[in-house]
């Protein structure tokens, strides 16, 4: 499901997700290679019209692996050991944006976050999310996982366990 659904059915989830990921804009994406191991490539994210766009230079090979393969998983970039915001980790599927109303919105949001439009081709995808996660250590602990199947749940942190032992 686009991002707007997924915050209907997520919305703390998405709140605390949305959160990490405006507050760099940068993400760390997983996507496979043609002969099926792992990439992991550094890449802007936007919200724009309630879904979460990525944008990335034509035939790159993180673009080439999303036109092969739709897989991705989107983390929030983690810079510090401590890591004290959480991270939050988006599965799901890459879907093509043609539509030109929507190229040009995450322009103009390019526009105004960083002074720069890209030119076409670029390729611009929207993460359909099909699974998510959120955890955080030290101040307010929280470990939280979303699925259709399942909708959110909490689960017990890992730190419960070291303060009981």
């Amino acid at each position: 499901m686009r991002w707007a659904e997924f915050a209907r059915e997520a919305p703390e989830l998405a709140a605390l997700s949305r959160r990490l990921l405006e507050a760099n804009s940068l993400a760390m994406l997983g996507t496979i290679r043609r002969d099926g191991s792992a990439r992991i490539s550094p890449c802007e994210v936007y919200f724009v019209q309630d879904d979460l766009l990525l944008g990335m230079m034509w035939q790159s090979k993180k673009a080439q692996d999303l036109v092969r393969d739709p897989r991705i998983v989107v983390h929030s970039a983690v810079s510090t050991k401590d890591n004290l915001d959480g991270d939050a980790k988006l599965y799901g599927r890459a879907v093509d944006v043609p539509d030109p109303a929507l190229r040009s919105a995450y322009s103009d949001t390019l526009q105004a976050a960083i002074d720069w439009r890209p030119t076409e081709p670029y390729h611009l995808f929207a993460l359909d999310v099909e699974q998510a996660g959120f955890i955080r250590f030290e101040r307010d602990p929280i470990v939280m996982r979303w699925t259709p199947a399942g909708g959110v749940e909490r689960l017990p942190h890992p730190d419960e366990d070291t303060a009981s032992s």
